[in-house]
């Protein structure tokens, strides 16, 4: 038996999780040094994974299959492909970063010692998320997937209401309100989602006879899987309720904007960066593969809901007084950039959706996690409390203008690549579709443009004036991500040559092709 190189991939956080919530109280450095060990070595690990999957190969591969749950047919089953190896090194490689930039947003509050901040368990939490979140990327049993699906809630809730923001303007009571109330709400949208979904997988065992990805596509391949089209319809809302949203897509996103504000950022980044990617990552695996009839008869309605998406995040952005809060926003309209290279059906459009979820979570945790610092420094997510940083602090208004430079999709940075390619595929098989989108594009210009100039130019506001630049540490956490949109800016091959094949193998699924151009005779 070939060693489980998956299975290790998402064991060693799990693992490293248990060993950080057992290091003693008085040893919270340990226990940071720990997850970040523990972080690293999952890196390599990922690293490995992608290094050994080849793009030309067969669809799913370091595969696993284990009899799990015999008497319902459940497997853990396990394999890779293009789309889950980006997203599983994306994961790999943001969680170091995010520990990093919480180093101490778990450490006892100074000014009052009765109030204990469990440092151990907070990193214990962040490590069991990225255990999780790998395993659902690699899941191709649908029941393990359902369980992981539902099971990351958990420590996400207690992330987001046990360690909350400390630069929430109001009283402490106030703020632990605000923080209760947006991890119950996290927790409830998700759960009504999940419990809808669930009732599409049993439907769907009934249907099928069985939870294997490969097995439900080898039926529907022999003609021995007949699913009605109304069943099919049905089963499919009940998926994609569920990764709408955990997307999330307009009209259920309302939980992000105050789970983001609520938390610290480097929870925030968790959300919007790492966790919410496995609904727009399911529904190209799940939805599209399962449900390819149904998920074509939906797209009108769905590319309608992401075009919403698109203008109605972008235009709350422009209007937000809170720097976490404006960012949130600004993810509900790049979310729906994804969901339309999705339902875009293109190969151009899936090919940028994969590659926007990739990027965006690099540009998001570049530009919320430098924006963390700036909040922590002066005490405030309110962009009137700030003006003229990059006089005092020029190297954190740096990273912080490349960050929304990389969020705004500007030539040169990841994330225009993506977008661009969501634009072609969209224009190509719906033309208004693209058009509107665009929209989106220059309020992203506005929003981005209008915080840096009110946070970082101008005349120096009162508190702003001893700020200190960036530490090494920040440094650690913000350059790397730079680098990084910067590389895969000017040169993504690395990404696209191991998305496209899988897109492919999407696009034979839903029986779709690339339309092609109109070209007048020569006269």
């Amino acid at each position: 038996m070939s060693f489980p190189l998956l299975t290790a991939t998402a064991a060693l956080p799990a693992i490293g999780a248990i060993a950080t919530a057992a290091v003693p109280a008085a040893r919270r450095t340990a226990a940071k040094w720990l997850a970040l060990l523990v972080s690293l070595a999952t890196l390599v690990l990922a690293g490995i994974v992608f290094a050994r999957f080849e793009p030309g190969g067969d669809r799913y591969q370091l595969t696993e299959s284990h009899a799990w749950i015999k008497d319902f047919g459940v497997r853990y089953e396990l394999g890779v492909d293009g789309i889950g190896v980006a997203l599983l090194a994306l994961t790999a490689l943001l969680i170091p970063f995010v520990i990093l930039a919480g180093w101490h947003d778990a450490d006892p509050l100074e000014t009052n010692s009765s109030r204990w901040r469990p440092t151990q368990g907070f990193f214990a939490l962040i490590l069991m998320v990225e255990a999780m979140v790998i395993l659902s990327f690699v899941a191709t049993d649908v029941f393990l997937f359902y369980i992981l699906f539902e099971a990351m809630l958990i420590p996400m809730y207690f992330l987001i209401g046990g360690f909350g923001d400390r630069a929430h303007a109001g009283s402490d009571e106030n703020a632990a309100a605000q923080r209760s109330y947006a991890a119950v709400k996290f927790l409830l949208y998700n759960l009504v989602g999940g419990l809808i979904m669930l009732a599409a997988v049993i439907g769907l065992y009934v249907v099928a006879g069985s939870f294997s990805l490969s097995e439900i596509a080898e039926a529907r391949a022999n003609g021995s899987l007949d699913m009605a089209t109304s069943t099919e319809r049905w089963l499919f809302l009940g998926f994609f309720f569920a990764f709408a949203v955990k997307a999330p897509l307009w009209p259920l996103h309302t939980w992000l904007p105050n789970a983001m504000g609520e938390a610290t950022t480097p929870v925030a980044v968790l959300i919007t960066a790492v966790v919410d990617k496995v609904g727009t990552f399911a529904m190209l695996r799940f939805c599209l593969q399962l449900f390819p009839e149904a998920s074509k008869w939906a797209t009108p309605v769905i590319i309608v809901l992401a075009l919403v998406s698109i203008v109605y995040g972008a235009l709350l952005a422009v209007g937000q007084r809170d720097i976490k809060r404006l960012i949130a926003y600004a993810s509900i309209s790049h979310f729906g950039f994804i969901v339309l290279g999705i339902f875009a059906m293109t190969s151009q459009g899936q090919s940028g959706a994969t590659l926007y979820m990739v990027n965006h979570g690099l540009s998001t945790a570049a530009l919320m996690l430098v924006a963390g610092f700036l909040i922590t420094r002066r005490g405030s997510r309110l962009i009137a409390d700030y003006g003229g940083v990059q006089k005092v602090a020029p190297v954190l208004a740096g990273t912080f203008l490349i960050g929304g430079l990389a969020t705004l999709s500007v030539p040169g940075l990841a994330p225009f690549v993506s977008e661009f390619l969501v634009l072609v595929g969209a224009f190509s098989a719906y033309p208004v579709a693209g058009i509107i989108a665009t929209v989106g594009i220059v309020l992203a210009a506005l929003y981005v443009l209008v915080l840096y100039q009110r946070t970082m130019t101008g005349p120096v506001r009162e508190g702003i004036g001893g700020m200190p630049d960036l530490k090494v540490r920040e440094l650690a956490v913000a350059l790397p991500l730079i680098a990084l949109l910067i590389f895969l800016g000017v040169f993504p091959k690395p990404l696209t040559e191991v998305v496209n094949p899988a897109v492919q193998h999407t696009m034979h699924d839903v029986q779709k092709k690339d339309p092609q151009p109109e070209v007048e005779a020569a006269k």
